[in-house]
């Protein structure tokens, strides 16, 4: 496979929210690739400093494609934030070859488990119902139990309405196919790419 570049953000206020933060940055990669359809499913997201409690206080991007990562790193948002010394930007590096495979999965399902979800599924389902004059909804058994996950808000650029990616953590005995959604992240699916652990 391809040789792998990254770079890194570190979020230098030891306080900060740091799902904010790399919910932020992921927003700004979200409108590059919109953008750029070159960079369509070719960027991951990493986090090296991910704990138990926390994403970390840093984000890392990840392609084969030097020169898209390039521009990716020269993003005004990034850019101003460096300038106004609250991240630290890393210069664009290869990918040790000795890095372990991680997964970061966008995990929708969970979001579904909340109950504002349900609320809402619930409303349509009725109105559906309504529509084409059945009798009753069904009811749907819904409990399910989820692996560790972090939460991290984020905002839509097309709708300006904002949502939370639930995502969580995966060791890979082996790297993946380069294939990420638009958040730079795996799915459950069919978007199974995999990225390293840059864990510094």
């Amino acid at each position: 496979m391809k040789q792998r570049y990254y770079f890194c953000i570190r979020y230098l206020p030891e306080r900060a929210d740091f799902g904010l933060l790399a919910g932020r940055c992921i927003s700004q990669m979200h409108k590059f690739i919109v953008n750029n359809q070159k960079a369509m499913n070719k960027i991951g997201v990493s986090f090296p400093n991910w704990e138990s409690n926390s994403v970390g206080n840093t984000i890392a991007f990840v392609t084969e494609d030097k020169e898209l990562l390039m521009g990716l790193s020269f993003q005004p948002y990034f850019s101003l934030m460096v300038q106004e010394e609250l991240f630290y930007l890393s210069p664009v590096s290869p990918v040790p070859e000795e890095a372990p495979e991680v997964r970061f999965v966008r995990n929708q399902a969970i979001g579904k488990s909340f109950l504002g979800s349900k609320k809402r599924r619930i409303k349509r389902s009725v109105n559906r119902a309504e529509l084409y004059g059945a009798k009753r909804v069904p009811e749907a058994n819904e409990e399910r139990d989820f692996d560790h996950f972090h939460r991290t808000p984020i905002s839509s650029g097309s709708s300006g309405q904002g949502f939370v990616l639930h995502i969580q953590k995966e060791w890979m005995c082996e790297r993946a196919l380069t294939n990420f959604n638009s958040y730079g992240l795996a799915t459950n699916q069919d978007k199974r790419g995999t990225v390293p652990d840059l864990r510094f």
